[in-house]
C-alpha cells in the first residue's frame, strides 16, 4: 500500500479540490494532509475503519469544522477565505446531504421536506412546485407526495431525502453510509438511483461506506488510515 496523492488540476469541471489539509484535536493529529479533487459527476467511494478520520474530513468538506492547514474549495470558492454567511450560503447552495438516518422533519410531508430545501436556496415558488413534483416523480415517489415521513417505508424515506439533497442542484453530494438502515435489495436500488441522478445532474457524489458492494456505482475507492487517505 502506498499514500494516494491525487493529483490536482486546474478544470472548470472540478466541484471538489482538498489540498494538503490537516486538522487536530488537542494533541491528536486527525487530518495528515489530505489531497483529494472530484470532477462534476464523478463518483467516489471513502472507505476506512471507524476512527480513521472520515467523519472530519466529511466535516471540514462541509464547512462545519475549520481545518488547520491546507484549502478546500467547493465549485472553486476556498471555504477557509469566506465569511461565516458566504459559508452557510456555499453549503445550502452546493453541497446536498444524504445521512443514514434521513433526517426528514416528521411533521412535513414528502413534498414538503423537498420543497424545504428549494426555498432555503431562494428558489420562486412557481420553479420550486415544478421542481420538487418532477424530482419526486423522477424517484419513483409521484403517489407518495402527500406522506408524511411515518407513513413511509425506509427505501422511501431514503428516497425523499436523495430528492431533497438533490433539488438545488449542487455541485457536490456528501452521502454518508446511506444505505446503512436498508436491507440489501432496498439498499441497492437507492445506490442505482444515485448513480442514476449523479449522472443525471453531472452531480459529484462522495460515498462513505463500510460496504464493499455499496462501491459498484463509483468510479473510485479511496481508502482512509490513521488520517491518511490510501489505495492498494
Amino acid at each position: 500500500m502506498g499514500i494516494l496523492k491525487v493529483r490536482i488540476t486546474n478544470n472548470d469541471t472540478q466541484a471538489l479540490v482538498v489540498e494538503s489539509v490537516k486538522k487536530s484535536f488537542g494533541c491528536v493529529d486527525v487530518l495528515k494532509g489530505i489531497d483529494l479533487s472530484m470532477l462534476a459527476g464523478e463518483r467516489v467511494a471513502l472507505m476506512g475503519p471507524s476512527g480513521s478520520g472520515k467523519s472530519t474530513l466529511l466535516n471540514c468538506i462541509c464547512g462545519i469544522e475549520v481545518v488547520d492547514e491546507g484549502e478546500i474549495k467547493i465549485g472553486g470558492q476556498c471555504l477557509g477565505q469566506l465569511s461565516p454567511g458566504a459559508l452557510d450560503q456555499v453549503r445550502r447552495d452546493h453541497i446536498g446531504y444524504v445521512f443514514q438516518s434521513f433526517h426528514l422533519l416528521p411533521t412535513l410531508t414528502a413534498f414538503e421536506n423537498v420543497e424545504f430545501s428549494a426555498q432555503l436556496v431562494g428558489m420562486g415558488k412557481r420553479e420550486r412546485i415544478k421542481r420538487v413534483t418532477d424530482l419526486l416523480k423522477k424517484v419513483g415517489l409521484g403517489d407518495r407526495l402527500d406522506h408524511l415521513p411515518d407513513a413511509l417505508s425506509g427505501g422511501e424515506r431514503q428516497r425523499v431525502a436523495i430528492a431533497r439533497a438533490l433539488v438545488h442542484h449542487p455541485k457536490l453530494v456528501l452521502a454518508d453510509e446511506p444505505t446503512g438502515s436498508l436491507d440489501s435489495e432496498t439498499g441497492g436500488e437507492v445506490l442505482d438511483l444515485l448513480k442514476e441522478l449523479s449522472n443525471d445532474f453531472q452531480v459529484a457524489l462522495l460515498l462513505v461506506t463500510h460496504d464493499l458492494a455499496s462501491t459498484r456505482i463509483c468510479d473510485r475507492v479511496i481508502t482512509m488510515k490513521d488520517g491518511r487517505l490510501i489505495t492498494d
